[in-house]
């Protein structure tokens, strides 16, 4: 994506560390009231007075969790800054500060890098996160980025991995399984486009799979969908390594057993359709594909009145005992124990892109 011969092209080491840190953040807004200073000084200074601080942080490698062969810098930065906020906001929590940390080798320009920034400074306008730090240096392979994020909440409205119980609903934001195929849609023309690199793909059948992958949406909506319902969910995790993965999370942490309705999960029509031109079970890839950053949480069978009928919502399953184990109940009611297919950042298969 930054092969472009005709780009003006600054090389990184005429402005040098300090210069590209103030070159890329000079513009940053600071609107948080819980930042007291960003940018600029050793250290943040956030001031949450009676709020409880969540913090979470995430690294993005180039070749392991993503190609600029089809991942546009912009949209890279934007992904990066949901994937944190991604994490507070299943905490039941509010994000509000970044930091921001980039790895980079010397065949990335400064206008690269400003494009990458300004992925990150939209993402941090559309989620309203202050950007207040971070660090810059030099990389032998590609790029990584790591991204923290910090966020509030008061202490009881915090949900954690721990909280379900038998017999509670499972319920899912949103859809599934579509980065996944948006991914698929991708590596397919990438492939194309090393046997003729003159083809020009025709994506239009495939859109909303492939902003899923390229620019997804955290669920920062949630926390105040629920409790606008007055619905506190037992427990709560985001689906970023699949489904199936999640599930597991959250039973091992809260020590319950679940049933998964196989006919409950949501799928998108454009997510089926590409599964059938594929030849991809539809199910495996919902189960098992990441990266969607939906909520999946359990709530008391007492508050299903509350969320019945909700688009935002669906209840695909219920907690069991511990003993009755973890299973997908298929269309044919059939019982399969669920397993944890989804992304494993440390296998041999994932990190080989």
């Amino acid at each position: 994506m930054i092969e472009d011969k005709n780009q003006q092209r600054t090389d990184l080491g005429q402005l040098g560390e300090f210069g590209l840190i103030e070159h890329l953040t000079k513009n940053i807004e600071i609107k948080q009231p819980s930042t007291l200073t960003g940018i600029g000084d050793d250290a943040a200074v956030l001031d949450f007075k009676d709020k409880k601080t969540v913090v979470s942080t995430d690294l993005l490698i180039e070749g392991v969790h993503f190609d600029l062969a089809y991942v546009p810098l912009k949209h890279l930065g934007y992904k990066a800054v949901v994937v944190n906020v991604s994490d507070i906001c299943a905490m039941n929590a509010k994000p509000t500060q970044i930091t921001v940390s980039i790895a980079v080798s010397n065949r990335f320009p400064v206008e690269a890098l400003e494009e990458l920034y300004e992925g990150i400074k939209l993402g941090a306008k559309v989620y309203d996160v202050d950007i207040v730090g971070g660090d810059t240096t030099s990389s032998q392979k590609g790029m990584i980025l790591s991204i923290t994020a910090i966020g509030e909440a008061d202490a009881e409205e915090i949900v954690y991995r721990n909280g379900a119980n038998d017999n509670d609903l499972l319920v899912l934001t949103g859809d599934v399984g579509s980065a996944y195929m948006g991914l698929q849609v991708l590596e397919r023309e990438k492939e194309v486009f090393k046997v003729n690199p003159n083809s020009q793909p025709d994506l239009d059948a495939y859109t909303y799979l492939i902003e899923r992958q390229l620019k997804p949406e955290a669920r920062k909506d949630v926390k105040e969908l629920l409790k606008a319902l007055e619905i506190k969910p037992t427990s709560m995790i985001d689906v970023s390594d699949g489904l199936s993965s999640e599930i597991i999370h959250l039973c091992k942490n809260s020590g319950v057993g679940c049933n998964l309705y196989e006919e409950k999960i949501p799928l998108d029509p454009e997510f089926i359709n590409v599964c059938e031109e594929f030849n991809i079970d539809s199910t495996t890839v919902a189960i098992n594909g990441g990266e969607d950053y939906e909520l999946l949480f359990t709530i008391k069978q007492d508050d299903y009145d509350k969320l019945k009928g909700n688009p935002n919502f669906t209840v695909i399953g219920h907690m069991t005992k511990e003993s009755e184990g973890i299973h997908l109940i298929t269309r044919a009611n059939t019982k399969i124990q669920l397993k944890a297919r989804g992304w494993n950042a440390l296998s041999n298969e994932n990190n080989e892109q």
